[in-house]
């Protein structure tokens, strides 16, 4: 019998698809989500996602969490800080922006987390940003201000945003503080690293999830509202993540973060395609502004870095 690799093997071990699958998966999040409006409140979704990813992540887990028991033992209240900053906070605000706004609004507003995470390092480390740095940050500011105004960003001044994607720009802030965060990680394995995450998510979100019933009811989801569920469990948390970690151990960090980008345009197109959203010219220039403006300020930071060398 050969040992050669199958071809779908072979296909599944290419980084180039593994890191165009995890963003497909994210950009579904927010589709899945808006469907699951209907049946799920946005915080119990939260809660009974990341509580589900525990329970099925606990048995792949379990040998590396022992072998890591000393270090996430040193680092146990960053790593569950982590989770109820980045997924449980970031989770809750999505699933209630989706409430009152659309599911294209959402997956491109998100584009704008790499805004938040430069100013967080101005801010805290006093990172020097360089004027054309500045030029992408503003462009990728004015992109989100001309979807959230439909086209319209001065009505920004008179009028604000929409509710929604107001909470959707909150919701980018507390997943950029995730991202920030994570240089504060412990070297572990990957799994030990998401189940710890996800107790974390778990644990952030349930005072919420409780509140919310014990304010709104509950009522029990039907199938459908089940099987989204179980969707958003196994794809945007798991198998997403999964294909990253694969993607970025073969191509690097940077070369891996640009695929990243790929999450609004999945997002919008899925919205549009499952959802029947329309695609406004607003959403085709804000996309165009939000995702240029990141990779202009990210070409620039990474060329200062070079010639500081």
């Amino acid at each position: 019998m050969s040992d050669k690799p199958s071809g779908i093997t072979r296909l599944f071990a290419n980084p180039y698809l593994l890191l165009v699958i995890a963003p497909f998966f994210w950009g579904t999040n927010a589709v899945v989500g808006k469907l699951a409006t209907t049946e799920w409140l946005p915080f119990t979704f939260t809660a009974a996602r990341w509580l589900c990813a525990v329970v099925v992540l606990l048995p792949f887990s379990i040998k590396h969490l022992k072998n890591d028991k000393a270090l996430i033992r040193s680092k146990l209240w960053i790593l569950l800080g982590l989770g109820a900053v980045g997924m449980a906070m970031f989770n809750m605000l999505m699933y209630l922006s989706l409430r009152h706004t659309t599911a294209v609004n959402v997956s491109i507003i998100q584009a704008a987390m790499p805004v938040f995470i430069i100013a967080a390092n101005f801010v805290v480390f006093r990172q020097r940003v360089v004027a054309l740095q500045c030029v992408g940050l503003i462009l990728s500011i004015l992109g989100v201000m001309v979807i959230a105004t439909g086209g319209d960003p001065l009505a920004f001044f008179t009028r604000g945003l929409n509710y929604g994607d107001l909470i959707m720009l909150i919701a980018s802030a507390f997943y950029a503080a995730y991202t920030f965060g994570l240089r504060w990680r412990p070297n572990i394995h990957w799994l030990s690293f998401i189940w710890v995450i996800a107790v974390g998510a778990t644990l952030g979100a349930f005072p919420f999830a409780i509140w919310e019933i014990a304010t709104s009811g509950f009522s029990v989801p039907s199938i459908n509202g089940l099987w989204m569920l179980l969707f958003v469990m196994l794809f945007p948390t798991i198998i997403s993540q999964l294909a990253y970690a694969k993607g970025v151990s073969v191509l690097g960090g940077n070369r891996a973060g640009l695929f990243i980008n790929l999450v609004p345009i999945f997002g919008s197109l899925l919205a549009v395609v499952i959802l029947g959203e329309a695609f406004h010219w607003h959403h085709s220039v804000g996309l165009v502004m939000v995702v240029g403006g990141i990779m202009l300020a990210e070409y620039f930071a990474k060329k200062k870095a070079i010639d500081s060398k």
